[in-house]
């Protein structure tokens, strides 16, 4: 009987899996792996947005934003048969209508039979978390994503492998970088509120194009500022996306708007330039203010793109508000920002335009 029990063991364990301590791993410093989703290389550290001369010439609100790692992921391969993490963020944010795993999380994605696939996510335990994120792989060499989280920034990231594994350079130049797709918005744009770092709009436009995005998206704070224009301009970019309508009031429209685009022209007079709609909040159905608001502000925006067309600007799109996020009206958390669906439909329905005038 015992041995008929041994034997049944032996032909179960393969299938079963081993739940492998994480202190068993070893931790390696991400900075030695290349960061993707980064628009500028003179930043102050290593997991942020905006270049380090911004700090006194930009509103501190931005400034302070521009601190959380929207975005960015960092590529590696292994044939390691377990994968883990440890990292450090510099705020430990909560917030009541937005998941952990969105905020500070980290999220880890596989390149398999070319396309990137979700693995599992890295949920955090506080302020320094160290994590095993998948386990009982196959041994086989394969490419990696992991991205930072989406609402807080990053004081260090180590990732973890079994003891006898390397982790090495990606062979695999996915998502193509050197020609972004380069996003400028607001909380929405930055993500809020994805149950998980992987799933903010531009992060999945960035995996449906093959293409390296940068998120400029700053929640709250996408007011047109001339400063962010002028770094954005640097970008090498194959496309820019302005999502910043929800940010600002149809004063500032009227007031910035256009010479927020001149600014990016003067440096960049062909690249390609959609200006997105302020989307539909579920609640602008049943509140009239906000129903007139919205409203009035995609009239002016609508305006000014009609005006950049006649003036000679070919290069210049435009997408309207009605399909963004589908129309159940089942796609936010809280009316205005998004889940993971409201992101999935945002992203459909930008990627076909992207994709066009981008000659992806």
């Amino acid at each position: 009987m015992k041995k008929q029990l041994l034997l049944i063991l032996a032909l179960c364990l393969p299938f079963l899996g081993f739940t492998i301590p994480v202190d068993s791993l070893k931790f390696i410093d991400a900075a030695a792996f290349p960061v993707i989703g980064k628009g500028f290389s003179d930043t102050q550290t290593r997991y942020e947005r905006l270049p380090a001369r911004l700090e006194e010439l930009t509103r501190k609100p931005v400034w302070n934003l521009s601190k959380n790692s929207s975005g960015l992921a960092v590529r590696f391969r292994t044939a390691s048969t377990a994968i883990g993490a440890r990292w450090e963020v510099t705020g430990d944010v909560t917030m009541n209508h937005f998941a952990p795993t969105g905020i500070k999380g980290l999220d880890l994605y596989c390149l398999k039979d070319g396309k990137w696939q979700f693995v599992n996510s890295a949920r955090p335990a506080g302020k320094l978390t160290t994590t095993i994120i998948v386990q009982n792989l196959t041994g086989e060499e394969m490419e990696y994503m992991l991205y930072l989280p989406l609402y807080d920034g990053l004081k260090s990231l180590e990732i973890g492998v079994t003891k006898q594994s390397e982790i090495k350079l990606p062979a695999v130049n996915s998502p193509k970088t050197g020609t972004p797709v380069v996003f400028y918005g607001t909380s929405i744009t930055q993500g809020g509120c994805a149950n998980r770092t992987g799933m903010a709009y531009p992060s999945i436009l960035s995996r449906m194009l093959d293409c390296e995005t940068v998120n400029l998206g700053f929640s709250g704070n996408g007011q047109l500022d001339f400063e962010v224009a002028e770094a954005m301009a640097n970008i090498p970019a194959s496309c820019f996306v302005m999502d910043c309508l929800p940010n600002v009031s149809p004063e500032q429209i009227n007031e910035k708007y256009v010479r927020f685009l001149e600014i990016i022209r003067e440096k960049q007079p062909q690249t390609p330039i959609v200006l997105v709609e302020n989307i539909l909040y579920t609640h602008m159905f049943f509140d009239q203010s906000t129903n007139s608001l919205i409203n009035r502000k995609n009239e002016l925006l609508s305006r000014i793109f009609k005006e950049q067309k006649k003036s000679g600007d070919k290069n210049i799109y435009y997408i309207k508000a009605d399909k963004l996020i589908g129309s159940d009206r089942e796609a936010t958390v809280d009316g205005v920002h998004l889940t993971d669906l409201g992101f999935l439909r945002m992203a459909e329905n930008l990627y076909p335009v992207i994709r066009k005038v981008s000659n992806f």
